[in-house]
């Protein structure tokens, strides 16, 4: 059985499906551009870009009740790879330990020409 997930702290679903989907204690975010949720606004830059994308994942993770401690594995797409060694420095700032699973890749195009989409997955709970 599956559960939506859908906060108003992160940026609505620009298209058919969920900003999170909750199956068991796993939980499956969509990728998360680096728009503000309040004005849609992207910011100039890939460590303001960074930032913004993995508060809106937090955000999503949180409303499923865990946190970044919960995220298991993670998908980063850079518009330009580039960016990955300041895209690296935010992201470090927020996985500090226990750091999960992750793959980098380079996108021909982003949503809306945003620099970063990142998607998630945690498990929530024990397990």
């Amino acid at each position: 059985m599956k559960k939506i997930i859908a906060t108003s702290d992160a940026p609505q679903a620009i298209g058919p499906y969920s900003q999170g989907i909750l199956a068991g204690n796993t939980l499956y975010v969509s990728g998360q551009l680096p728009a503000d949720p309040a004005t849609g606004a992207i910011p100039e830059g890939i460590a303001a870009q960074s930032a913004r994308a993995l508060d809106n994942m937090r955000a999503i993770v949180r409303a499923a009740g865990g946190d970044l401690a919960d995220v298991v594995k993670t998908t980063v797409l850079l518009a330009d790879m580039a960016d990955f060694a300041a895209m690296n420095e935010v992201y470090a700032r927020y996985f500090t330990s226990g750091q999960p699973a992750r793959a980098t890749f380079q996108a021909a195009r982003l949503p809306k020409d945003a620099l970063i989409e990142i998607e998630a997955i945690a498990v929530i709970g024990n397990f």
